[in-house]
């Protein structure tokens, strides 16, 4: 007996609904299979809720990476805003410790306690689960508290680096980028001594 060489399940969801309506095509009005099990109307139909679904998610996926923008971009003024403000602050304050607290902000350490981070190593980039996204992993550094990350269009030079984000975490995931351009990163550690020197940094095509 034939065997068929079906492979269904290796298929992408929008293969398998172009791949069912196919069969449904050919199926219709076949002189050969006079009774089709189970009904074209059920394949067809099936296929049709599949499609719908499937564009559903791909919907909210699109909102989701917007609202993620939205939230970074919200999240970078909010840091600029307080860090003015912690400016304003120390200017205010000088050297009296008491004032400064009573801005409800912390005090550093002494630097002579504490020494600046260490420089990141290790920087990669690999591609991100959608196009157009990057993933950027780092050694940690066990002394800092924060990293800060900045790219860089092709090809890099003093001033072409801009601030993009930051991070608690030794990783970070880059959005919104032009496919096939190729972009640099960098990152450095932050801790209340100070800032690390830039980490060497990393270049990729965006996928």
């Amino acid at each position: 007996m034939a065997q068929i060489k079906l492979n269904f399940s290796r298929l992408s969801i929008p293969e398998k609904i172009a791949r069912a309506r196919q069969i449904v095509t050919a199926l219709t009005g076949n002189p050969h299979f006079t009774s089709p099990q189970p009904s074209l109307a059920a394949i067809t139909t099936a296929a049709s809720e599949l499609e719908t679904a499937f564009a559903d998610v791909q919907a909210i996926r699109q909102e989701a990476k917007t609202k993620t923008t939205i939230q970074n971009a919200k999240e970078d003024v909010l840091d600029k805003l307080v860090s003015q403000s912690a400016a304003y602050v120390t200017a205010v304050g000088g050297d009296d410790e008491a004032i400064i607290q009573s801005a409800g902000m912390n005090l550093r350490a002494s630097r002579s306690a504490l020494a600046v981070s260490s420089q990141p190593q290790a920087l990669g980039d690999t591609a991100g689960a959608h196009d157009g996204t990057m993933d950027l992993p780092w050694d940690p550094v066990v002394e800092a508290a924060r990293y800060v990350i900045e790219p860089s269009p092709d090809p890099p030079t003093a001033t072409s680096w801009k601030h993009l984000g930051v991070s608690t975490k030794s990783s970070f995931t880059v959005t919104d980028l032009v496919s096939g351009s190729r972009v640099w990163f960098r990152v450095a550690a932050i801790n209340a001594a100070g800032q690390s020197p830039w980490s060497d940094p990393a270049t990729k095509i965006v996928p």
